[in-house]
């Protein structure tokens, strides 16, 4: 019974459940949390101002924008692009909904180009080919934090004078030949959720070298107030407002923006820790049934958010759910990233998108899944999920 897995009637290898994403939030966080409800500043204030020069700092830009979710990030993104009906953006089937919700919001038309395998990114030569006179924009998506291949998707936005918006939720530390991912594109969008590299429990960024993009966000972030606004309930003096656009509500908080200064303090020591646990899923896992995440070239650093080995279903007498379901009744948490979204209800009803449309995006999204992969798992947390994936593969392996 040792070797059975929970699903068979063995023991589980955990007896407390291993919560998937969990972030790793220490005493640092909590205090400056602590001391800004003391103050008094727990809306927009000077905490989100330091952070967001903070992060505009370490990627090298001119303007940092934080806003209360990489969702918020991207719709004004497209917002300001002026993206709108009649009007197609190309993305990736294989992300979360927000990336092709937003575009659905802005009120065009999402257009998936399929992925490379090897990559799970979006393919450039696939782009190429749903370029039409009516796109008018890019969203390349660094899944689970690799850089898609930005040289390839720049040269096709200039050619065919096209604006690219990276959804680098995934890639908050990514770099691409040296150049911070986010600041190769027009505008660039960055996630702050729980499961995050750099968590603010919900935030999110925009950053831009242009001056007139910066400051249209920034206004449109706030109820389509004058910049000025930001800065109205500060101890500079009252200042007057006028409403220039019908905006939204997609500020951040000092209580949020508390937690993301600490969290990209120990960036990079966090970053070490998920590439320690990444090599030893990678050795532990190699002769496994499984496809496991390519090599990054060395002109790239991946961000290392996400770890998406593919099931080889061939191999196994099991789906990618039930193999899934296994490691749950091994109190294992583990995640999809993701049902690719012309597989979704949604996009098909709305826009014609059918299975057997994007094969490669297929081919992933019945074989992936995603392992606990935070700095805050400890070295029996990672020693559990070996174990567990382990059992489990002996049991089902052809």
């Amino acid at each position: 019974m040792k070797n059975l897995p929970a699903v068979a009637g063995g023991s589980p290898v955990r007896a407390q459940y291993l919560v998937f994403g969990s972030p790793s939030i220490g005493e640092e966080e909590i205090s400056e949390v602590s001391q800004s409800m003391r103050s008094g500043w727990v809306g927009t204030g000077p905490k989100v101002k330091t952070f967001e020069e903070m992060f505009r700092k370490f990627k090298n830009c001119r303007h940092a924008i934080a806003v209360s979710s990489c969702t918020a990030a991207l719709h004004l993104s497209l917002l300001i692009l002026k993206i709108k009906s009649g009007h197609e953006v190309i993305t990736t089937p294989l992300t979360f909904a927000a990336t092709a919700n937003c575009i659905v919001h802005a009120g065009a038309k999402p257009v998936f180009a399929d992925v490379e395998l090897k990559t799970m990114n979006i393919d450039p030569v696939e782009v190429e080919k749903k370029i039409t006179k009516n796109t008018k924009a890019i969203i390349p998506v660094h899944l689970a934090g690799r850089p898609c291949e930005m040289d390839a998707l720049m040269g096709l936005a200039r050619s065919s004078r096209l604006r690219v918006i990276e959804d680098a939720a995934h890639a908050i530390e990514s770099l691409y030949k040296g150049k911070p991912i986010g600041t190769l594109g027009d505008l660039g969008c960055f996630s702050f959720y729980v499961t995050k590299n750099v968590t603010t429990v919900e935030g999110g960024m925009v950053v831009t070298d242009q001056d007139d993009l910066a400051s249209q966000i920034k206004s449109l972030a706030l109820h389509g107030l004058t910049q000025d606004a930001w800065q109205r309930f500060s101890d500079e003096g009252f200042k007057h407002y006028q409403v220039v656009s019908a905006g939204f509500k997609y500020n951040m908080t000092d209580i949020h923006a508390s937690i993301g200064i600490h969290q990209l303090k120990k960036m990079e020591v966090h970053a070490q820790r998920r590439e320690e646990i990444w090599e030893i899923y990678n050795q532990s896992f190699k002769e496994l049934p499984l496809i496991l995440p390519s090599p990054t070239p060395p002109d790239q650093r991946h961000a290392y958010h996400l770890y998406t080995p593919l099931l080889e279903l061939e191999r196994v007498r099991c789906t990618r759910d039930e193999f899934l379901q296994a490691l749950h009744q091994e109190n294992i948490g583990a995640g999809i990233h993701y049902v690719a979204l012309h597989l979704h209800p949604f996009y098909q009803k709305t826009f014609g998108y059918r299975a057997g449309q994007f094969p490669r995006a297929e081919f992933i999204s019945h074989r992936t899944f995603s392992l606990p992969f935070s700095a805050k798992l400890t070295h029996q947390d990672v020693e559990d999920v070996v174990q567990a994936v382990k059992k489990i593969l002996a049991y089902y392996r052809k």
